[in-house]
């Protein structure tokens, strides 16, 4: 690195002092501290400590309590978890090792709303916070830092840490600096009203303000993110995208939408993407997004020329589309706004919007409830994630998710789910790859009686009718058979599969 690019990159120079290697901002982290690392779905999240902190308790164990934005990439927490760093984490994961040290009860999991988090730091329910551990493209000459492609909580913890370390990444490009967009809402109960008023809207800083002073050590890495996994679109996600053209465009043709519907949002993965792309073949144009995380969905959507604006916490690509988007990236950025999580899931602003929240559920039941975080009831996946946030506060709240799971051995619509994430009350729209159920203004037995026939796959619609028909003869506002009602996952956790024999 020439000197010209140092002082491009840390432009206030009384921190150039301050730099130095991974494993000596490592030993500033002491057992017991509270550490806010940046991080959201795999997008800007540190790169080199966290790894030094690993390779550290090898000889030297201690424990933390990490926070985070969301998931983490480079296998982050697999090392911090397997070098038993890691005494208690919140509020999202996404990590197989990790999540099996959940289960097992090795790490203590706090499962949060992603608005939430900074809320209860700021309110002292939860820190302080020791040290702060973000990824910067920047530092600029009042020692504000510039994010690179996630935000997160990271502008939170490095204004609310009694210590900060950055880590400047060179592999992130400059023309990062400008995208953000860092509102700080101020503290209750005497709080103004957030001032967004669009998908567009501009209310803060380019940068992070913090004291230069707080500043304790800066590190070069120079790594790129990690590529997100996302799958193309199969037949079943495509029949879900297909669905919900349909419901959207029924909405057009009732005055309730116009063509350029509301502000979108969904929620990470595979089947959130699909149905994004799947948009891209509808009449729809002049969209907006104003959600958590972009995926590639959001830029086939501007190539298509249906987007006009993208408001998020992070961008999240897989390895062909980071090298297009990035590798062109002036051609995006008038048209994208990165802001703290706190911002992008608030509820204020979801409400004022009127957005329409589309995510995924591991499960439902014919009443509406939504499970999306428990595999059984008991066993952690990933986290709620915000879409807690969405679902409450939407104008449309849908859920998605295949019919099936398992090669069939598992339905995805059951009698009762064996969590519960959001309550029939926060839920409007279910869809599968078999139908769409618009719950909307219908009573319970309305419900599952549409859930059964639009959404549950065929092998199991006889199952479902008869456990409801015998609930309804046995009667009440919402029939169950309360000693049946998890009947489905005993026999899959017995036999390996929900199907009668």
């Amino acid at each position: 690195m020439t000197p010209a690019d140092l002082s491009a990159r840390i432009r206030n120079k009384a921190l150039l002092d301050r730099i130095v290697s991974a494993d000596e901002a490592a030993a500033l982290i002491k057992d017991g501290m509270v550490v806010g690392m940046s991080g959201f779905t795999k997008a800007g999240d540190a790169k080199a400590v966290p790894v030094a902190m690993a390779e550290r308790a090898k000889a030297d164990p201690f424990k933390i309590t990490l926070i985070t934005g969301a998931s983490l990439g480079h296998d982050i927490d697999r090392m911090l978890t397997e070098a038993k760093v890691l005494a208690r984490r919140m509020p999202f994961q996404a990590d197989p090792t990790l999540r099996k040290a959940i289960n097992r009860g090795e790490v203590m999991f706090i499962d949060q709303h992603l608005s939430e988090t900074v809320e209860h730091l700021r309110s002292n329910q939860l820190g302080p916070i020791d040290y702060a551990i973000v990824e910067a493209a920047a530092i600029n000459e009042d020692g504000g830092l510039v994010p690179t492609t996630s935000i997160g909580n990271s502008a939170s913890f490095a204004i609310l840490a009694k210590k900060v370390i950055v880590e400047i990444n060179l592999s992130q490009p400059m023309g990062l600096d400008g995208l953000h967009d860092i509102y700080i809402p101020s503290k209750r109960p005497t709080r103004a009203p957030i001032p967004l008023m669009a998908c567009d809207s501009r209310v803060g800083t380019p940068y992070v303000p913090i004291p230069p002073e707080k500043i304790a050590a800066i590190v070069i890495t120079n790594e790129t993110d990690s590529a997100s996994s996302v799958l193309p679109s199969d037949a079943e996600t495509s029949a879900i995208a297909r669905h919900l053209i349909a419901f959207f465009e029924r909405e057009v043709a009732s005055g309730r939408l116009d063509l350029t519907l509301q502000p979108l949002q969904a929620g990470i993965g595979s089947i959130a993407n699909s149905v994004l792309q799947g948009l891209a073949d509808g009449p729809f144009h002049h969209l907006r997004l104003y959600s958590e995380v972009l995926q590639d969905s959001t830029f086939d959507l501007f190539d298509a020329g249906k987007l006009s604006f993208a408001s998020a916490s992070s961008i999240t690509l897989s390895a062909p589309y980071a090298e297009r988007v990035f590798g062109s990236f002036e051609a995006y950025k008038d048209k994208l706004i990165l802001r703290p999580q706190e911002i992008s899931n608030h509820p204020e602003i979801i409400r004022r919007l009127g957005i329409i929240g589309i995510n995924t559920a591991l499960e439902f039941d014919i009443y509406g409830n939504v499970n999306s975080t428990h595999v059984d009831g008991t066993m952690m996946m990933n986290g709620i994630g915000g879409s807690g946030d969405f679902a409450r506060n939407a104008y449309l709240s849908i859920f998605v998710t295949k019919s099936l799971a398992k090669n069939g051995a598992i339905s995805s619509v059951v009698p009762m789910v064996s969590h519960v994430d959001h309550t029939e009350h926060d839920v409007d729209i279910l869809v599968t790859e078999c139908g769409l159920a618009d719950l909307r203004e219908l009573a319970p037995r309305e419900r599952a009686a549409l859930i059964i026939e639009n959404c549950a796959h065929p092998d199991y619609r006889p199952q479902l009718r008869d456990y409801f028909e015998r609930a309804v003869a046995r009667g009440g506002h919402t029939p169950h058979l309360i000693e049946e009602a998890f009947a489905w996952h005993v026999r899959r956790q017995k036999t390996g599969s929900m199907r009668e024999s």
